[in-house]
């Protein structure tokens, strides 16, 4: 039923608390691909460009670039090598850009079928005051939406 799943993992131990269910819904329903994805804010820079036309030799252009990206990137490796080790195929992603929009966007994509993502289970005015991505995808995403809570989570009212 779920041949793709996207994980969202910012890098906290709170959201790799959605990895044993992505196991357990890789194992039991045959998925074909999990897509583990990091997104980090995107910086402006320069990067050389070569350009015979200059002095030097180059030019330097415009180019955004992710501020965390080789650090994220060795994170969702790890997660990878792990997960892979148990059977599952894995794929990661950085993304660049605002966390809420980019998951919804690359959700879209590549055709994932479901997004599992853990919260922080915030209510009322911390919820307000931190925002929440994961209320943001959930209310933002045509994909179906699996929320799983932070252990020891008090439930607000």
């Amino acid at each position: 039923m779920y041949k793709k799943i996207l994980v969202p993992l910012d890098g906290s131990k709170l959201a790799e608390c959605a990895l044993p269910h992505v196991e357990e819904l890789a194992r039991g329903c045959g998925t074909e691909e999990v897509i583990l994805v990091s997104v980090t804010e995107r910086v402006p820079g320069y990067r050389a460009f070569e350009d015979p036309s200059q002095p030097s030799g180059q030019r330097l252009v415009p180019e955004a670039a992710g501020k965390k990206e080789k650090p994220a990137e060795r994170y969702l490796g790890r997660i990878a090598k792990a997960m892979k080790g148990k059977g599952i195929k894995v794929d990661t992603e950085v993304l660049l850009g605002d966390p809420a929009e980019e998951i919804v966007s690359y959700a879209k994509y590549p055709g994932c079928d479901i997004i599992v993502m853990s919260s922080h289970g915030r209510s009322g005015p911390s919820r307000w005051a931190y925002g929440s991505v994961a209320d943001k995808v959930f209310r933002a995403s045509c994909v179906p939406v699996l929320m799983v809570r932070a252990p020891g989570c008090i439930p607000g009212i």
